[in-house]
């Protein structure tokens, strides 16, 4: 790979999370994958390729805390019929639309390995910077389980896509098991089932799922190893039992209740919102082969998912930006972010999509933000997305550029003189 020429950014308006709109008159010089300097008079570099952004507003990367590159069926029990190299060719694709759409950075919560997030480093495929979960882990008959009961066991999980997104194991033992092995295989965080999921067959909504000393199994095994584990729950029970017992994110969370939230502020714990997911499904899940059944569980969670965003700011829980849309559903990615502005000021949700979201994946000051010493994930917006966040959706049409580790994905701006 072939040197990276430094990028001087000139004539923008810089939208750093810590800004409450863009501001005018800045610089941005860019080194080999890092922020250099960010200034608001010239920035003078004889040897930078110098970009004119035309007014427009430059803001970081954005970052999708909750996404499944793998899970490339809306329904789910369709995966056992896709083999593990078409689920990779697939994956793929998603990943590099992901990219087109402005998200430098995603967190995969399930299902995602370390082969695809070498071939992204590599640059064999293009894609966003991944943080992976590996195989998601629940107990036999929960949100892991998506087995047909006529089904007594997955199959080689090269022949049967479901049997390689996720794993059913019951017991501390094998939760320790199979925690250590998810770090063997080089997983930067692990995924617990702790309540009921709308995209699983036989588990109701409000189901617990893992005992107290499994959860905290995982959690002690993913610590020790220097990564957190991260949670699937929507009951304010379920909520309760796992950040009680160490679970650092809670992934949807749709039916807290102020008890919960308290308890998480308490504790510093994170919610990953997906309320995307849930409009989707209601709109478009059964033309793919969605059950009944499902979609009732999912109209269940859709209302309390706009509560829980209010809940959780009374509370002082940070709350990321997260989609978690599976199969061709993946197309409204972005559209999280008109939906949230339903509720939540503009600012707000981009910050869920970059600086809260750098906490998340661990990354503060490197990710989300314009800032020396941070990697040079930039994006610029034809446009204010404080004032229309639709800016941020549209596939990326309103994204004059993006750029990931100091490198162009996208270019459409003039040089400037």
């Amino acid at each position: 790979m072939t040197a990276q020429e430094p990028l001087l950014f000139r004539n923008l308006r810089l939208l750093d999370p810590q800004f409450d709109e863009p501001r005018g008159g800045y610089e941005v010089l860019v080194e080999g994958e890092r922020i250099r300097e960010v200034s608001d008079s010239p920035i003078a570099s004889a040897s930078a390729r110098k970009v004119d952004c035309g007014g427009r507003v430059l803001m970081p990367g954005l970052i999708d805390c909750h996404v499944h590159s793998m899970h490339s069926e809306v329904y789910m029990r369709r995966m056992e019929d896709v083999p593990l190299t078409l689920a990779a060719a697939r994956g793929a694709r998603r990943l590099k639309e992901m990219l087109d759409r402005g998200f430098t950075t995603v967190r995969d919560t399930g299902g995602t390995d370390w082969g695809m997030k070498a071939a992204v480093e590599k640059g064999l495929i293009p894609g966003p910077r991944l943080f992976i979960a590996g195989r998601s882990i629940g107990p036999t008959g929960g949100h892991s389980d998506g087995r047909a009961r006529t089904n007594p066991g997955y199959a080689c999980p090269c022949c049967n896509g479901m049997a390689y997104l996720r794993l059913v194991v019951d017991g501390e033992d094998a939760v320790r098991k199979a925690v250590r092995e998810q770090m063997r295989q080089g997983c930067d965080q692990v995924k617990i089932m702790v309540s009921g999921g709308v995209a699983s067959p036989y588990d109701p909504l409000d189901s617990l799922q893992f005992s107290v000393p499994e959860i905290e199994a995982a959690v002690e095994e993913a610590e020790a190893f220097g990564r957190y584990v991260l949670a699937h729950a929507y009951s304010a029970e379920a909520i309760t039992r796992a950040v009680a017992h160490g679970v650092r994110t809670i992934e949807h969370g749709n039916l807290i209740d102020e008890p919960a939230a308290r308890l998480m502020a308490e504790r510093g714990a994170y919610l990953v919102a997906n309320l995307v997911a849930y409009v989707a499904m209601k709109e478009r899940a059964a033309e793919y082969g969605m059950p009944r059944e499902m979609l009732e569980k999912n109209d269940m969670v859709l209302e309390g998912g706009y509560r829980s965003l209010e809940i959780c700011k009374a509370a002082g829980v940070k709350v990321a930006y997260g989609s978690d849309l599976l199969g061709a559903l993946a197309v409204d990615q972005s559209r999280e972010f008109s939906i949230r502005a339903e509720v939540q000021a503009p600012i707000e949700v981009i910050r869920a999509a970059t600086s809260i979201a750098a906490e998340v994946v661990r990354r503060p000051g490197q990710l989300g933000t314009i800032a020396p010493g941070a990697w040079a994930d930039l994006i610029v917006v034809d446009g204010d997305p404080t004032r229309d966040v639709t800016l941020l959706e549209g596939q990326g049409r309103h994204l004059a550029a993006i750029v990931q580790g100091g490198r162009f994905h996208k270019n459409r701006l003039a040089e400037a003189a």
